[in-house]
């Protein structure tokens, strides 16, 4: 079991820097910025919790001029771990149904764990009350969509791979 959700976590990884690239392509190719929900997600999340903001407590900290900085950092440190976990949970759950779910076509499999991960980013901003995915645009949707779906094919593919 330990082995395959190594694997899993290793497919997370690979599919984590897919959906990077595609994100970082798409924001040079159309000249637009940086989302800045998975910061306010790490604000609303802390502050839900009643712990102490990661990036500092706001214009008094003494730490107020790397605020932006460090919750970028925690932000993007949420993301990866998302993308790592995701591949993680694929490969549990392969592992519960006896390696049925690394068997599936690459396409099929990228979808399902494309899904998940949409749930996994998406989720926890929609019930933080950040966005609300029913009020984005059409161009919105393709921003997210695109670069999960590339996140949960290069995932399964490179699953797939490192069993053969």
């Amino acid at each position: 079991m330990w082995t395959r959700l190594l694997r899993g976590a290793a497919a997370g990884a690979a599919g984590t820097t897919a959906l990077n690239a595609i994100t970082y392509l798409d924001m040079a190719a159309r000249g637009r910025p940086s989302s800045s929900t998975p910061e306010q997600t790490v604000e609303a999340l802390s502050s839900m919790l009643g712990l102490a903001n990661p990036a500092g407590d706001g214009e008094d900290d003494p730490r107020a001029d790397t605020r932006s900085n460090r919750l970028q950092g925690v932000a993007a440190l949420t993301g990866l771990g998302t993308g790592v976990a995701v591949g993680a949970l694929f490969a549990a759950a392969d592992d519960r149904v006896d390696g049925v779910l690394g068997r599936l076509p690459v396409g099929v499999a990228g979808m399902l764990i494309a899904s998940a991960a949409l749930v996994g980013a998406n989720g926890p901003m929609a019930a933080l009350g950040v966005t609300d995915p029913r009020e984005w645009s059409s161009a919105d949707w393709v921003s997210d969509l695109v670069p999960h779906l590339g996140y949960g094919l290069v995932t399964a593919f490179a699953y797939a791979a490192m069993d053969s």
